[in-house]
This record gives structure tokens, C-alpha cells and sequence, in this order.
């Protein structure tokens, strides 16, 4: 594969931009709205019914809060006769028979329903997955912190995290922004581009650091706009291999895969823009140099070349 020679440090400050919009409008819609929690969070119940006839969503959604099931859900799943509906906990309200009152209800207005299946989750449970989650996450950036220092120094270890969590709330913030049902599918889809990032970041910096060990002359920025380029080959075809199949799974794995399916897509797509931009800028930005990166004198003289 022919090497390209992109400048992409000269373009840091466009892209320090773009990830402070991007970060602000996440923070701000995650604070003053939140994500919108799914029943696994917040308690509740589900049920997915099978209709004779193709209905419209919103027609049903009328029906339900006509009925008192306020700010349910209702869609389609996985065709125009399928439908789920995911009602949050309702005050005064039995969630056990809720399944069975809402089936009554659609039977009298709509004739042959089918129950296919129905769940209640309880409160507990949901603020007890909320909390565990949350704490999930943190100490997935405290491990990898700790590894990056081990692994490489302190100020890749600062890049890394930095990168991480602006992945992660990017994604986060995408879900807050657009009012996407946010449950234990999705968390795991975040853990899962922790990972992801987390991989391409350390692919990056082991390139970053080798060629600040080996080439002689150059500055910084000319040695890590060298070791970006040396790895965009490789970095893009992980990223489309990846994006293809997560692809696939948004257009054809149904409604019960797409939430995690996006979650991951916005992972990747931001991810390798971060291992790029945000990771390798907060190197310059924290005045990387060679000596920083100089091998031990023994460690060295173990790996100079027998002649």
C-alpha cells in the first residue's frame, strides 16, 4: 500500500474545534436532559403483541394513554403486525398485570392480538444496573489508564484517557441528544468502543513511539504526522471492516440489536477519529519529546543489533 503524506497535526486546531462542539453539545444535552433510559434502568414493563392487520404505532400509543398508560412506547418490531410497547412504571398500577390489561385493551379495540411476550422489570433492579454500569465505565478508564503508563509513559497515558472519554461521551451524548432509548444493549455497546478506541489508540502510539526511538532528525509533529500516515492504511480498513458489519446489523437485525448497533457505530467512526486527532494532539500538547521517549541504557544495549 503506497504511504500517504498527510498533514494531519497541521490541522489539529480544526479539529480541537470540532471536538469541543462536539463535547459541549453532549455535556449540555446529558446534563439538562439525560439519556433516556430504557426498562432496564428505570423499571417498567414490556410487551410485544402480534396484530391480524397492520396498525400504525402512534394510533396505538393514543390508545394507551387514552386508557391512562402514560409515556409509553410503542413501534414496530420487526414488521408493520408486530409491535412492541415498553410502558414505564405507572402510579397506582400493578406492573404484574399490566401485560394482561394491555392486551385487553387492544383486543376490544382491534379484535385478534396476540401476545408474544410480556416483562416487568422493577425500580430496584433499574437504579441498581444504573449505578453498576456508571461505575463500569470509570473503572474501565482507571484500568486502562494504568496500563497506557505501564505500557508506554504518563503523557500517553493522559492521551489515551483523553480520547476515551471523549468517545465515550460523544456516544453518550448522541443518545441524549436524539432521544434514544438507552438500556443494557447500549451500555454494553459503550464498553465495547472503550475497548474498540482503546485498541486503535495503543496501535497508534506504539508507531508514534517507535519512530520517535529510531528516526534522527525531525521534530515532533513531523514524527507523529509520519507514524499517523504510516498507520492509516491500517486503521481505515479496521474501521470499514468493522462499520460494514455493524452495518448489517442496523438494516437487518431488528429494533431489539439497533439501539447497540448505533451505540457501536458512533464508537468506531469517533473512535478513529480520536486515536488520530485527539490522542496524538494532547502528545504535542504535552510537549512529547525524544527524550521521553529514550530506551534504558541496558533495555537499549539489549536491543542494538549483533553484527
Amino acid at each position: 500500500m503506497r504511504k500517504t503524506n498527510f498533514d494531519f497535526m497541521g490541522k489539529r486546531m480544526i479539529a480541537s474545534g470540532v471536538s469541543g462542539c462536539l463535547l459541549v453539545v453532549s455535556i449540555v444535552a446529558l446534563v439538562f436532559f439525560g439519556l433516556n433510559r430504557g426498562l432496564d434502568f428505570t423499571g417498567g414493563a414490556l410487551v410485544e403483541v402480534g396484530f391480524d392487520d397492520p396498525v400504525v404505532p402512534q394510533d396505538v400509543r393514543q390508545r394507551l394513554e387514552g386508557a391512562g398508560f402514560l409515556q409509553a412506547v410503542v413501534q414496530n418490531f420487526g414488521s408493520e403486525t408486530e409491535v412492541l410497547i415498553r410502558v414505564p412504571p405507572q402510579t397506582g398500577v400493578d406492573q404484574s398485570t399490566v401485560g394482561d390489561e394491555i392486551l385487553a385493551l387492544l383486543r376490544d379495540t382491534y379484535g385478534g392480538v396476540a401476545l408474544r411476550r410480556s416483562e416487568v422489570v422493577g425500580p430496584a433492579v433499574g437504579e441498581e444496573l444504573t449505578e453498576k454500569g456508571g461505575i463500569a465505565m470509570l473503572v474501565a478508564l482507571a484500568v486502562v489508564m494504568l496500563y497506557i503508563m505501564f505500557r508506554f509513559t504518563g503523557k500517553f497515558a493522559i492521551g489515551a484517557v483523553t480520547a476515551l472519554a471523549h468517545d465515550v461521551i460523544v456516544a453518550l451524548g448522541a443518545f441524549a441528544v436524539f432521544r434514544w432509548t438507552f438500556n443494557l444493549a447500549e451500555l454494553a455497546a459503550i464498553l465495547a468502543v472503550i475497548g474498540y478506541s482503546l485498541n486503535d489508540t495503543i496501535v497508534v502510539s506504539d508507531r508514534i513511539r517507535e519512530n520517535f526511538r529510531i528516526v534522527r532528525r525531525g521534530k515532533p509533529i513531523d514524527i507523529i504526522n509520519r507514524s499517523l500516515n504510516e498507520m492509516l492504511g491500517r486503521t481505515l480498513v479496521t474501521s470499514l471492516t468493522t462499520l460494514l458489519v455493524l452495518l448489517a446489523l442496523l438494516l437487518a437485525a431488528g429494533e431489539q440489536i439497533r439501539g447497540f448497533a448505533t451505540a457501536l457505530t458512533i464508537g468506531v467512526v469517533v473512535g478513529t477519529y480520536s486515536s488520530i486527532y485527539v490522542a496524538a494532539s494532547m502528545l504535542l500538547a504535552l510537549g512529547i519529546s525524544k527524550e521521553d521517549l529514550t530506551l534504558p541504557e541496558k533495555e537499549a544495549e539489549d536491543d542494538t543489533p549483533v553484527v
